[in-house]
Order: structure tokens, then C-alpha cells, then sequence
């Protein structure tokens, strides 16, 4: 535990210092590219991964398991043993380079095959100077944005392969090799290929670029929404669209005019173009399938082209890729479900005249029995959640109406959920609710709203539902003020980590609210043998045994034999990991075991801060609290 809590204060110092910005990425697991890179040239060894290893596990774990029929007969092969003349990169990075395998990862594909748009936002994903030829030694790097940092993520370049062909993500000429490589790092980071499968595109857009997402719903799509596309792609902005599906048995299946319903495409281009004598406006979009393209209106060969002046026609041809179509817009808002656009924030944007948010961003976690307090259905619960204020302090320049207000964004995202899906786990349902601080609160510091006020008090604003999701957002507006942003699962208990973003387009100030901890620590007095009372001398030699000292597993059987007895303490129980921190911070002369004075003085410890749980902590009243936990933390911190 004290462990946990100095790699956090560490973690917390190497951010400020720039840790963890995209031209200063956190070495993923540790491996530091250059240094094995070099070491790999030094010996003439190609790399092997030692952290994601060319065997089934790293495949999957339901459908692509060890031993599934879909893994059978698989080989892990270098490009160098795949083709004669592999290249990294050919003739720069293209949406044909992105052609589905057998993996169902089209969120990520289509995000990918967005980022070839914008080259400068591919480089900082796929860094400059990789290459099969020069200096070649079987390793491969790649950065990805992981919940407000960035890490770099080292891969050897053995792929799955079939019959000598790439099991996943492929080019179209088959001898360009960044996009394989690219999902094999994306693979590790969620741990495994089968990780990736299902998901939305604005999670690889987010990943790639540190943005935040929006989803328009197109059955209710915006008056403007043309507008706010082209504004976007102008802007470099990463552009998702798909068509919702009713039931399993539509998963990619195709409708008549050759649209994939389930399945994630990219919005590539605008264009408005004179035809029959009217402006009509046009939508490029791209399946990653780098083929099955929508065969209606606007189509490649369909005739309305021929209405068009030759030389525009030619060009408009002529910038699509394979996979690639046109279509009318009023038809893409007819046929498509939804679109997703990631707006760059300020760091990924290459022109200083385009404007961007302001952000601020915070790292939370929801803990049973202290901060998991679910969402406003648990009205005894839902306070303990943690709690951000944000000062709203300039109005908008231009109001869509005469209200004075302020626009923002909150976008609240669940940490490494892909991770556990191998152990059965999955999203949690999230989403967060925003109330005005009342005026006897405002400007107050460390102040965390107690459970009456949620109880008198409705949200003047919240995320649009509770959803499964990895990140909910919401751009909002409301008038200048203090509000409290409060962001839960929506079941109580749930556990997991959160980064909570706040983007402004103007001026705002943000800070986490807690009650003031402080604590009148009394000078500890020195025990000595002849302090020991004959009863509890007695009693110590009772439980130690011959050898008069307590190991680890000794001291648990003790505390689990005590905290039965008090049927108001809510515990299942301490693990040895917990008994192990108590005898190693106890522990004075090496020995991994307690005397008779260290367990005098830890014994001490324990009663004294039992009394204070009961009086002070709320979360016994509600039974979640483990009491080993409590005094597992207070020991860490040197506070028992």
C-alpha cells in the first residue's frame, strides 16, 4: 500500500516535469526502445518480446483462446520471412494500407485510416526513421495517448499468419508493414488481439491523438451539422460514422445498396459541386475493408457523375482509395446512424491561429466502500463519490442565443477496462450529474458536499445517459458560476480508475473537493519490556509459540480471531499481504517476525485507530469500509 501511494506521488512529480507528453512518452512496461534496440544490433540477435510473446495467449482468450479452432495452425512470422522486399512505410502512409483481417477491430481501423489524412498526427503515433533496411533488428515502437499521458509501446515484429498470410490488419499490396505492426502495439497495450475486438472509433481517435469525442446522433443530427463537419476536417479533426444495428443477427450484414450495417467507416472528405444547375454536397467516406462500397447515388460508376464538368469529375476520382465513395449528404443523414468527430486539443494542433479548448484533467478512482457510491438512485451512497469544482468564468463570444453562457465539454473516461476482458470483465456503466454550489459554498476550498445537499438538490445539468462505454462526454452550457461535477458508475460498489476532463472554450478554474484532513498526532511514547504487563506478556507467549516471536501468518490468524468478535466491523478478513505490511513496518531487527515489544506497540496502534473508525467513518454505517484496509492505509502512511 505505501508503495501504491509513492509511485503516485512519484507518477504525480514526472507529469509536472513533462513526463508523459508525446515528446516525452512513459516507456511502456518499462522497456526503453533505444536502449534494446541497441543492444539487439550490439549482440546481432533480432528482438524477442519478453512481455508479449509470439504465442496463443497473446491471440486471445474466448474465440481466439489457445487451442480454439480460429488459432489452430497459426504461425508467427517476421515480414523479413513474409516477403522478399518488406517495407515500413511505401511511398507515405495510406488509407490502403488498412485492410481488415479476421479481426473484428473496424473502430479501429477506421480511425486509423483517418489518421493517414494528417501527417503530422500519424507521426507522433508512428515515429519517424523505422524502417526493414536500415539498422534492422526485429523492433518496432509505437505512442499511444492512455488516459491523459502518453506511452511508448516496444513490439518485436512477429505476426500472426496463416497459410504465410496476415491473420489481422493488412495492406493492399502486401509488402507494407506499419499498420500490422501498429495493432500488434495496440494489441499489447490492451493485452491481448481478442482485446481489440468491438469497440467505438472515437477510442482509437482519443488514443491517437489526446482528443475529445463527440457522438451526433444522425436521426437527430444538428441544422449546422455540414458546417461542423467541414469546420472539423479542416481542423485535422478524426471523423467516425456507422450504421446502429437492431439485433446480433445484423452484425455486418450488408443492406441493399451495399452499406455495412455494425461497422465502423471513415468520413474522409466534403465537397459541394454544381450539378443540374443546384450546389449539391457530397461526403466522402472509407470502409477499412478497403472494398464493399455503397452502390447508390454518388456511387463510382453511377450516372449522375456524368452530369458533372469532366475535370471536376476527374478530380474528385482521382482522390479516392480503394474502399473509398461519395455520396449525397442528405443520403449519408438517411442511410448512417451516427458520427463521431475527435477534437484535437491544443498540443496536436499545428497552427497556432486555430483555436482549442482549454483543459484541465483529473485522475480519480471509484473504491468501494469509500468512493463507489453509484449514481443518484443510491441517495444514501451517491455523495461519497468524488467531487470536482469548476468555475465557469467568461461567457462565449458568440451565443447561439441572447443567454449569457458558458460552453464546455466534460468528458469522464474509465481506465484499462479492455485489459480485464480476459478475466470476464468488461465497460462499467458511467456517466456523471452537475450542480450549482450553493452560495454559502462559494469560494470555499476542500469543502465535499455531505449527503443532505443531494437530497434537496437537483442537477442543473448531467452526461446524456449512463452508458457502457469507455468515456462519456457532453458539451454543455450554463452561465457563469461555480458548479460541482460529480462523476459515478451507475451501480454503487463498482470499482475502477477514471480520468475526468473538463474542456472550456474560455477562461475556468477546476479543483478536486475533499474535507480538510488533519489530524493532532500525539508524541508516540517508547516501550520498553518492563512496560509490558504480566497479562499481556501471558497472552504473548500464548500466541507466539516456543520460539516467542509472531511471523506473518501467525499475526493473521490474531487479527481474524479478533475482528470476528465485533460484529459492527464489516471485514472479510486480512490477507497475508496486509499482515506482511504491518510485520515489515513493525519489524526492527530483520527479522520478518514480531517480539514481544513490536507487537506490544503495533497492538496498541490497532485499538487506538479502531476507536477512531468507529466514531468517525461513515462508510461502517454503510458496511463497506474493510477494516483491514483502514488500518492497512494508516500504517503505510505512518499515521498508526
Amino acid at each position: 500500500m505505501s508503495g501504491g501511494i509513492s509511485a503516485s506521488i512519484a507518477t504525480s512529480r514526472l507529469r509536472a516535469e513533462g513526463m508523459g507528453s508525446n515528446d516525452h512518452a512513459v516507456p511502456f512496461l518499462n522497456q526503453d526502445y533505444e536502449a534494446l534496440r541497441q543492444q539487439c544490433l550490439e549482440t546481432g540477435c533480432l528482438f524477442q518480446d519478453p512481455s508479449f510473446l509470439a504465442e496463443p495467449p497473446s491471440l486471445g482468450f474466448k474465440e481466439l483462446a489457445p487451442y480454439s479452432a480460429k488459432t489452430r495452425d497459426v504461425e508467427w512470422m517476421r515480414p523479413t520471412e513474409l516477403t522478399d522486399d518488406p517495407q515500413f512505410i511505401l511511398g507515405g502512409a495510406t488509407r490502403t494500407d488498412i485492410c481488415q483481417g479476421a479481426l473484428g477491430d473496424c473502430w479501429l481501423l477506421a480511425a486509423i485510416a483517418s489518421l493517414t489524412l494528417n501527417e503530422r498526427l500519424l507521426h507522433r503515433v508512428v515515429p519517424h526513421g523505422q524502417s526493414f533496411q536500415e539498422d534492422y533488428a526485429g523492433i518496432f515502437h509505437f505512442q499511444f495517448w492512455q488516459f491523459g499521458e502518453w506511452v511508448d509501446v516496444v513490439i518485436d515484429d512477429r505476426l500472426p499468419t496463416k497459410n504465410g498470410e496476415l491473420m489481422f490488419v493488412h495492406s493492399a499490396e502486401g509488402n507494407e508493414f506499419w499498420s500490422a505492426l501498429l495493432e500488434k502495439a495496440y494489441s499489447k497495450l490492451n493485452g491481448s488481439y481478442e482485446a481489440l475486438s468491438g469497440g467505438s472509433t472515437t477510442e482509437g481517435f482519443e488514443d491517437f491523438t489526446g482528443g475529445v469525442s463527440e457522438m451526433y446522433d444522425l436521426r437527430k443530427a444538428p441544422r449546422d451539422l455540414y458546417r461542423i463537419i467541414s469546420k472539423a476536417l479542416d481542423r485535422g479533426s478524426l471523423l467516425g460514422c456507422s450504421i446502429d444495428i437492431t439485433s446480433a443477427f445484423d452484425m455486418e450484414s450488408v443492406t441493399f445498396k451495399k452499406l455495412v450495417k455494425g461497422h465502423a467507416y471513415s468520413v474522409t472528405g466534403l465537397k459541394q459541386v454544381d450539378y443540374q444547375g443546384q450546389v449539391e454536397r457530397l461526403i466522402r467516406v472509407r470502409n477499412p475493408w478497403g472494398q464493399v462500397e455503397w452502390t447508390g447515388a454518388w456511387s463510382d460508376n453511377s450516372p449522375e457523375w456524368d452530369e458533372l464538368d469532366p475535370t471536376e469529375r476527374e478530380d474528385l476520382h482521382l482522390q479516392m482509395e480503394d474502399g473509398e465513395f461519395w455520396m449525397s449528404f442528405q443520403e449519408f443523414l438517411r442511410q448512417f446512424s451516427r458520427l463521431e468527430i475527435c477534437n484535437l486539443t491544443a498540443d496536436a494542433l499545428s497552427e497556432d491561429g486555430l483555436s482549442h479548448w482549454n483543459t484541465i484533467k483529473f485522475h480519480g478512482m471509484w473504491r468501494r466502500g469509500s468512493t463507489a457510491g453509484g449514481c443518484r438512485n443510491h441517495p444514501n451512497t451517491f455523495w461519497i463519490n468524488p467531487q470536482y469544482k469548476i468555475t465557469l468564468l467568461e461567457e462565449d463570444d458568440d451565443p447561439e442565443d441572447d443567454e449569457v453562457a458558458c460552453s464546455f465539454l466534460v468528458a469522464l473516461m474509465q481506465k484499462d477496462r479492455r485489459r480485464y476482458r480476459g478475466q470476464g470483465q468488461d465497460m462499467h456503466t458511467i456517466g456523471f450529474a452537475i450542480y450549482e454550489i450553493p452560495e454559502e459554498y462559494r469560494g470555499c476550498q476542500n469543502v465535499h458536499l455531505k449527503k443532505d445537499f443531494f437530497l434537496t438538490h437537483s442537477s442543473c445539468a448531467r452526461s446524456e445517459t449512463f452508458i457502457n462505454l469507455r468515456e462519456v462526454s457532453n458539451r454543455l452550457s450554463l452561465p457563469p458560476g461555480e458548479y460541482l461535477i460529480v462523476p459515478s458508475t451507475f451501480e454503487s460498489g463498482q470499482e475502477a480508475d477514471f480520468v475526468l476532463r473538463v474542456f472550456t472554450e474560455k477562461q475556468s478554474e477546476t479543483e478536486e473537493l475533499d474535507d480538510i484532513i488533519s489530524a493532532d498526532l500525539e508524541d508516540e511514547d517508547l516501550i520498553s519490556e518492563d512496560d509490558v504487563d504480566d497479562a499481556f506478556r501471558s497472552m504473548f507467549a500464548q500466541l507466539a509459540g516456543e520460539d516467542m516471536e509472531i511471523s506473518v501468518r501467525e499475526l493473521r490468524t490474531i487479527l481474524n480471531r479478533v475482528v470476528t468478535r465485533h460484529k459492527d466491523l464489516k471485514t472479510d478478513g486480512f490477507s497475508m499481504e496486509s499482515c506482511r505490511t504491518m510485520v515489515n513496518l513493525m519489524d526492527k531487527d530483520g527479522s520478518a517476525r514480531l517480539g514481544l515489544i513490536e507487537f506490544q506497540i503495533l497492538w496498541n496502534k490497532i485499538r487506538k485507530w479502531l476507536v477512531i473508525y468507529r466514531e468517525c467513518d461513515i462508510c461502517v454505517f454503510i458496511g463497506r469500509l474493510s477494516v483491514e484496509n483502514m488500518i492497512s492505509v494508516c500504517l503505510s502512511v505512518g499515521h498508526l
